[in-house]
């Protein structure tokens, strides 16, 4: 560097007056006529929720349609009030089924707009984030490392792009993109100048002006760019469909048995039909992968509101399963609200006070007294180099000198480099007036391999180039071959270097993030960031969340493991995870350089051990989650980065960064944190467990009742009774314990006790934990109870209509007294809490309340062939319902 340069005294002047330029992009008005022209940038026609469409699917099921075909029969044949309450109840079910599969839907649809790509464009003159679909021909958009592409685009500028185009070519190479004619609008395959949509920015960054949108772009299939919400069925619902189709064969065999029995006897034969199918409709599981639909789709919309966008349904399932999270730290594990607070130069270390995006702090200096650009040449530039290494921005606030100093500033780009800035603007500089004065020429961004950013800029004196650099500490120092002192450029020596790399270790032990700067006076663009001059260090605060170790603390006792990954120095990497509990120990760090003298088996072993994982590479991550894979665990793997899609595509769980994260591997995950929070993480594990919990809890009611239910019909049969249930009553009892007070067992809030037992193995059967013969007992309890009650009202006297309504209203109760044991796998009807789901409290409410409408009602009485009951009998028919809880809890004993 020339003396003149480090001599050069700072004067912060006003920019040279100029005309202003013109707004880049297009205004919000010609964007809405230009859409008005060209219609949305898609190609699928949007898929909605029709309610019409849903209300007449809940009549094509086979069994449906054999009622309805029942029903008109029986008008036929003059039996107007069983068609009539056949109908109603068939109406009725469809009714409650269009509601919950509606509201399904919607909730699907409205994921899956979340998931629909965002693209960068200049609007208002002013770069803004808008969905993908609002692009229109001349929009001016903007592009970098892990962009996906939404239209075809040319090049107005660029800097080191590279594009993959496999999705239109089928050429897995990246291919050199740049700018050439800027008025070109033929968006031809194979132009080096044209961007296309659908392709993916590997490097580089770049402007781009919109030439081709929707049919009109070479993407064949735009609808290809939205992250889908996966509405095949997931593999516990295909294993309930199997396991339904099972238990309706079953179901069929009892009810010709039933049936044939009862003709036998001497019933009427269309009574029996009828009797046989709708004990088939009651009984038969049909609805088991719907209301699991129903339960996961309540589940991620929860989840929504917890800032957890889930991509696929099968995802919930899975997160239950979850063993090892493997995070990154900054922004998840940490606030990534980046603090710069000790600097390092050749004159010795500098401390910065104040905290966050405010200017009031100031530096102080190794003497102890303020310092700033004015007074240190060395501090000067170490400042000026992190402002030129940096693409954020601060904004400027209006207001006198101490409401500046004082506010919080926005910013806007990376947290680090906006730190970067603020440090600079405590020093008395100026990030604006800088970047006037050092034009930017050229810039090789910051990539995971080489881990430096390098920017080359025009000397203001005249006398050339100068390149400035930032990056990690040991790949900058060892691209150094001199230092800059208050005396000028000298030499590094060997001494030198080893106090800096001291100093490093040293700051990175505070839980600092620590970052090199360097520049080189006379820069070449063919080489500009080898023998540069090494000009100091700055150390970054970016503590832990609170809430993120709160999750940590929560994940041991869920005997979930917590593993950081992250790309910072081993000490800074230490030091932030026993800050967050994830360290506890003196070890348990290792490097991606010890990672590399490993082999697989190697790193296998040392996985098991290992809590922490610093100055890894994307590739090293794809290296751990197999690692961890390999020992049997569920891996949930955290990426942000386009280079780190592989590792988050090969995890059990990928999730990626909603606000720091890239295209690409938001596309590769499987759930998007949309705040960045490792706390939401740990809460999307925990609404995992929940939702497979509160699955088990209705299936557990649905099959027990559906047995209890067959077994009353079945064993009065065999038994030689009267026919306990009409079909009419049989429906009924479907209607009101089958379908509302299910669907409020899926919502039930995630327990403690989810969080507080290993996870489970993902191949474990879901009838485990003795859940089949709670289901089997409970069902033979209900059909017990019931008949029961049937008898004891025929030998007391009762008439045939009373003992029938009896038998109705205990298989109701003790269905309705059953929802509230399946709360808890380990409670009974007396340990569970039964206030903690309003809408499961509601649900039984209305369920009861159809009953006694039922019984009580006259016109609802010659519907269902019912009488009132007495106090003495209804009496009789809740003791017995209740029987069943209680010979349960002394079964369970």
């Amino acid at each position: 560097m020339s003396q003149s340069l480090l001599e050069r005294d700072y004067t912060e002047s006003p920019a040279p007056q100029q005309a202003e330029p013109p707004k880049i992009g297009l205004s919000s008005g010609q964007a809405e006529e230009l859409r008005q022209k060209y219609g949305p940038n898609s190609l699928a026609s949007e898929r909605k929720a029709r309610p019409l469409r849903i209300f007449m699917g809940q009549f094509k099921d086979v069994m449906v349609m054999i009622l309805i075909i029942a029903s008109a029969v029986s008008a036929f044949i003059g039996e107007y009030y069983d068609a009539l309450t056949i109908i109603i109840i068939v109406v009725l079910n469809a009714v409650l089924g269009f509601v919950q599969e509606y509201r399904t839907e919607k909730t699907l649809l409205a994921l899956k707009n979340m998931a629909a790509p965002m693209a960068k464009a200049y609007r208002d003159g002013h770069l803004a984030v808008i969905p993908a679909s609002e692009l229109v021909p001349g929009d001016v958009i903007s592009l970098e490392a892990g962009d996906k592409a939404a239209a075809d685009s040319v090049i107005l500028s660029a800097k080191g792009l590279m594009a993959d185009e496999s999705v239109l070519t089928g050429e897995s190479v990246p291919v050199s993109k740049s700018a050439g004619n800027t008025r070109d609008t033929d968006n031809s395959l194979g132009k080096p100048n044209i961007i296309y949509s659908g392709s993916i920015i590997t490097k580089g960054t770049a402007a781009a002006r919109v030439i081709a949108t929707g049919v009109n772009a070479q993407m064949g299939k735009i609808s290809g760019m939205l992250t889908d919400i996966d509405e095949e069925e997931t593999p516990l619902q295909k294993r309930l469909g199997e396991l339904g189709k099972v238990v309706a064969v079953i179901c069929l065999v009892v009810c010709v048995i039933v049936a044939g029995a009862g003709i036998l006897k001497g019933e009427p034969v269309f009574d029996m039909l009828m009797t046989g199918i709708t004990i088939a409709i009651a009984a038969i599981p049909e609805g088991l992968p719907a209301t699991v639909t129903i339960a996961l789709a309540l589940a991620v919309s929860r989840m929504l509101k917890q800032n957890a966008l889930v991509h696929k349904l099968h995802s919930v399932e899975t997160l239950g399963c979850t063993s090892v999270i493997c995070t990154d730290k900054t922004g998840t594990i940490t606030e990534n609200k980046m603090t710069v607070k000790k600097a390092y130069t050749a004159n010795g270390e500098y401390e910065l006070t104040g905290q966050g995006y405010r200017v009031s702090g100031r530096i102080v200096s190794p003497k102890g007294e303020s310092a700033n650009i004015k007074t240190s040449a060395v501090l000067r530039e170490l400042l000026r180099c992190g402002v030129l290494c940096s693409n954020a921005d601060i904004s400027d606030d209006n207001g006198d000198e101490q409401t500046i100093a004082g506010n919080e500033r926005t910013i806007a780009g990376d947290p680090t480099e906006a730190a970067l800035l603020i440090a600079a603007a405590k020093g008395g500089m100026s990030h604006n007036t800088e970047r006037m004065a050092y034009k930017r020429i050229d810039e090789l961004p910051f990539d995971s391999d080489v881990k430096r950013m390098t920017v080359i800029v025009k000397d203001p004196s005249g006398q050339g180039m100068i390149s400035y650099c930032k990056g990690a500490a040991d790949v900058i120092l060892e691209r150094c071959t001199h230092i800059l002192t208050e005396g000028g450029v000298k030499e590094l020596s060997y001494s030198k270097r080893k106090e800096i790399a001291d100093k490093c270790g040293e700051m990175s032990s505070e839980a600092l993030r620590v970052l090199a700067f360097a520049y080189c006076p006379k820069a070449s663009k063919s080489s500009p960031d080898s023998g540069m001059v090494f000009l100091g260090l700055m150390g970054m605060t970016d503590p832990p969340r609170e809430e993120a170790k709160k999750a940590v603390r929560l994940c041991k006792s869920a005997r979930i493991r917590t593993v950081m990954i992250t790309g910072d120095h081993k000490n800074t990497a230490a030091a932030v995870a026993r800050q967050a509990g994830i360290l506890t120990g003196e070890g348990g760090v290792i490097t991606g350089e010890e990672m590399s003298k490993m082999t697989d088996k190697e790193l296998e072993n040392a996985a098991r051990d290992t809590s922490v994982f610093a100055r890894v590479s994307p590739a090293d991550k794809l290296r751990i989650v197999r690692a961890y894979k390999r020992l049997g665990h569920i891996v949930t793997m955290t990426g942000d980065g386009v280079n780190d899609a592989p590792a988050v595509k090969e995890a059990d769980i990928g999730v990626a960064m909603g606000i720091t994260g890239t295209d690409v591997t938001r596309e590769a995950a499987d759930m998007v944190l949309l705040d960045d929070n490792f706390a939401t993480l740990v809460s999307a594990v925990e609404q995992g467990r929940g939702i497979y919990a509160n699955i088990r809890k209705f299936v557990r009611y649905l099959l027990s009742c559906n047995i209890g239910e067959v077994l009353t019909m079945f064993l009065g049969i065999v038994m030689g009774m009267p026919m306990v249930l009409l079909p009419a009553q049989i429906l009924l009892v479907n209607l009101v314990t089958d379908g509302l007070p299910a669907v409020a067992l899926g919502v039930e809030p995630c327990g403690e006790e989810n969080m507080k037992m290993p996870p489970r193995r993902k191949d474990e059967s879901f009838f485990s934990g003795g859940l089949m013969f709670r289901i089997v007992f409970r069902g033979i309890l209900i059909g017990i109870c019931t008949l029961a009650c049937f008898t004891v009202m025929l030998r007391t006297g009762g008439s045939l209509e009373a003992a029938r309504t009896g038998a109705l209203a205990t298989l109701v109760m003790s269905q309705l007294f059953h929802v509230f044991e399946c709360k808890s796998e380990t409670g009974n009807i007396f340990t569970v809490p039964y206030f903690n789901n309003i809408k499961l409290i509601l649900a039984v409410l209305f369920s009861v309340a159809v009953l006694g409408a039922a019984i009580y009602l006259p016109f609802l009485q010659m519907v269902f062939t019912t009488v009132p009951l007495t106090g003495e009998q209804l009496l009789i028919a809740a003791g017995l319902a209740f029987a069943a809880p209680l010979l349960q809890c002394f079964g369970a004993k």
